[in-house]
């Protein structure tokens, strides 16, 4: 049974075979021909391209107009002074930034979901199923809806965009835990099964899942992946990455205490608690990312809770280039590009 687990794990070695170096990386080896070829295969358009090379360049201290294949990176490029740009020394656009990746990952975790999953067999056992195969029943369901409502995620990111789907996404897992605290409580409380109550606390759990996945879940990793300028990119992802994991071992460890010290619903009203912070950090502090520049981006972070105007004074920009472009084509520039 535990060898099975062994089958995804070959094909994500197959995968990984196949996967390019990051672009990133060769640069910083001096190869730009081959940060090029991979940059032109995943990148939406040749100026895209361009313009990742270019900001790839910039942060290696290789001159821009460089375009030789191979090239000599100069030492001071390999990481010094990232560290203290991102933590000591930060502006005020990179600690926006610092504060939304790091945020999204903490909120994505303490919102309660490695304690759902992980503990869905006591959960569905509290709220009244004794029967070791329905139990197990209920938990595949969880499965089954993560990874269902993950795959409808990957296709509604890139349309319907970050914000919407994030605030949506938090707005139904503060639904499902009030609905999941207050069954479980009534439960509690009857000391005796309540079937209304059970089916209640079932659909809830699946709900909260479900609501997780299309949203908070695969979002906290595409919006910390693409907010950090390259240079800081490696360092501010790998910060976002710890705190998520360091928050999934502390809820993962601490469920059944906080349980039995405030009852299994009170826990869940907690993590409701945490989840409606999160909606309000989120939406006061994390600007729409979809289709955005890096340079875009240095634009909308960096005003903080004043990010709406800054994306009002875009548009508008967007607007005028877009009535001076015989062709239509809409040309994206930040403040000082227009200078």
């Amino acid at each position: 049974m535990l060898g099975i687990g062994a089958i995804p794990s070959v094909f994500l070695a197959v995968g990984v075979l196949a996967m390019p170096e990051s672009p990133r990386w060769l640069v910083l080896q001096g190869r730009l021909g081959e940060a090029k070829r991979v940059l032109d295969k995943t990148s939406d358009s040749k100026e895209e391209a361009q313009l990742r090379l270019a900001d790839i360049k910039e942060a290696a201290g290789i001159p821009e107009d460089c375009d030789d294949d191979v090239v000599s990176v100069p030492k001071r490029s390999h990481g010094e002074g990232v560290w203290k740009e991102l933590l000591l020394h930060p502006t005020p656009t990179v600690k926006h930034i610092l504060i939304a990746g790091v945020g999204i990952h903490f909120f994505q975790q303490s919102s309660g979901i490695d304690a759902v999953v992980l503990y869905s067999p006591k959960i569905f056992e509290k709220a009244g199923i004794t029967s070791k195969s329905k139990k197990l029943l209920a938990t595949v369901a969880v499965g089954f809806s993560k990874t269902i409502f993950i795959l409808v995620a990957t296709f509604l990111l890139d349309r319907v965009g970050r914000r919407p789907l994030l605030l949506s996404s938090v707005g139904g897992m503060i639904l499902s835990l009030a609905c999941l605290g207050m069954s479980l409580t009534i439960i509690d409380h009857m000391g005796r099964k309540v079937t209304w109550a059970l089916c209640l606390a079932i659909a809830s759990v699946l709900s909260f899942v479900a609501s997780f996945s299309i949203g908070l879940g695969p979002i906290a990793w595409v919006y910390s992946s693409e907010i950090f300028p390259l240079r800081l990119r490696a360092q501010g992802t790998s910060m976002g990455t710890g705190v998520n994991r360091l928050m999934s071992g502390i809820i993962a460890m601490s469920f059944i205490s906080l349980y039995k010290a405030i009852t299994i619903g009170g826990a869940f009203f907690l993590f409701m608690g945490v989840a409606i912070v999160s909606w309000v950090f989120f939406f006061t502090l994390l600007p729409e990312t979809q289709g955005k520049t890096l340079e875009e981006m240095q634009g909308l972070f960096g005003t903080f809770f004043k990010w709406r105007s800054t994306m009002r004074e875009l548009k508008k920009g967007i607007n005028g280039n877009s009535d001076n472009n015989g062709n239509g084509e809409i040309q994206l520039r930040t403040s000082n590009d227009n200078k």
